[in-house]
C-alpha cells in the first residue's frame, strides 16, 4: 500500500523556520518531522510514500537523496507551490488510480495511530474513506486562581463531542474523481461530498496525536523526544 504526505504548504505559523526549509524539513530530535511521520507508517509495514511537495520541495528531494531510507520507496513529486491540499492529491491520480486504497496524510502531524488497525477498519466498512478523528490537542492548561492567587494548573478537559480530523486517512482511489482542479482544498468540498453520501468513516484515535502548527508545538514535540516520552514512537 502506498502513502501519500502532504509536504507542498508555506507553513506560515512557523515562519521562524519555515523561512528556510520547508515545514516537513523541521527537525525533532535531529530528525525532520516528515522522517517522524514515514517512521510511524514504516512500522506496519507501508514503506512506498509519494511526497506532495511545494514550497521549497527541492530540499525534501535534496534530503532523501542524501540520507536514503533502504526500507522505503520515496517519490518526492512538485505539485505546484500555490496548489491547495485536494490539489496536491489529484496531481497524483496516474500514480493512485490502480491502488485497491492507499494511505494519505499531512507532513505536520504525528500520532501513534495503529495503522494496522486502521487500514482493516478501513477495509471492513467498504466505504470509500477513512478519516482518522481524535481530541484536539491542549495547546494550554488551565489556570486554577483563588481570588487573584494562582494556586494550580490543570489540564483543559476534554470534550468528548469534539472530536477533529487529524489526517491520517484511507482512501479508494475514486475520491480523486471528487478533485476538480489545482484550487481543491481537500477539506472542504471533497470531504463535504463524500460525507452527504454517507461515504465517510471516522477511525477514533482517543490515544497521542500532535500537529505543529506553531513554535510552541514545535519546542512541545522536541521536549518530549529529549525526555524519552515521544508517543509517537511507535518504531525500535
Amino acid at each position: 500500500m502506498k502513502a501519500v504526505i502532504l509536504a507542498g504548504g508555506l507553513g506560515t505559523r512557523l515562519s521562524e523556520e519555515t523561512q528556510i526549509k520547508p515545514k516537513p524539513l523541521v527537525e525533532i530530535g535531529g530528525k525532520p518531522i516528515l522522517w517522524h511521520i514515514m517512521k510511524i507508517f514504516s512500522n506496519y509495514g507501508v514503506n512506498d510514500f509519494i511526497i506532495c511537495s511545494g514550497y521549497k520541495g527541492y530540499m525534501i528531494e535534496e534530503y532523501f537523496q542524501d540520507n536514503p531510507e533502504s526500507n522505503m520507496n520515496i517519490l518526492v513529486e512538485d505539485t505546484g507551490k500555490d496548489t491547495m491540499t485536494g490539489g496536491r492529491l489529484g496531481r497524483l491520480k496516474n500514480h493512485l488510480k490502480d491502488e485497491e486504497s492507499f494511505c494519505f496524510t499531512y507532513g505536520d502531524g504525528v500520532a501513534n495511530v495503529n495503522i494496522q488497525k486502521l487500514i482493516a477498519f478501513h477495509r471492513e466498512h467498504g466505504k470509500l474513506a477513512t478519516m482518522t478523528t481524535s481530541f484536539p490537542p491542549e495547546r494550554f492548561g488551565r489556570v486554577v486562581l483563588d481570588g487573584d492567587t494562582v494556586v494550580s494548573f490543570r489540564e483543559k478537559p476534554s470534550n468528548d463531542n469534539a472530536r477533529v480530523n487529524a489526517g491520517f486517512f484511507v482512501l479508494n482511489p475514486e475520491v480523486l474523481n471528487l478533485i476538480q482542479s489545482d484550487q481543491t482544498v481537500w477539506e472542504f468540498d471533497p470531504l463535504l461530498e463524500l460525507t452527504q453520501k454517507n461515504e465517510l468513516m471516522a477511525f477514533r484515535h482517543d490515544d497521542f496525536w500532535q500537529p505543529m502548527d506553531t513554535l510552541y508545538e514545535k519546542e512541545l514535540l522536541n521536549n518530549l523526544w529529549n525526555k524519552n516520552k515521544a508517543k509517537w514512537k511507535v518504531w525500535d
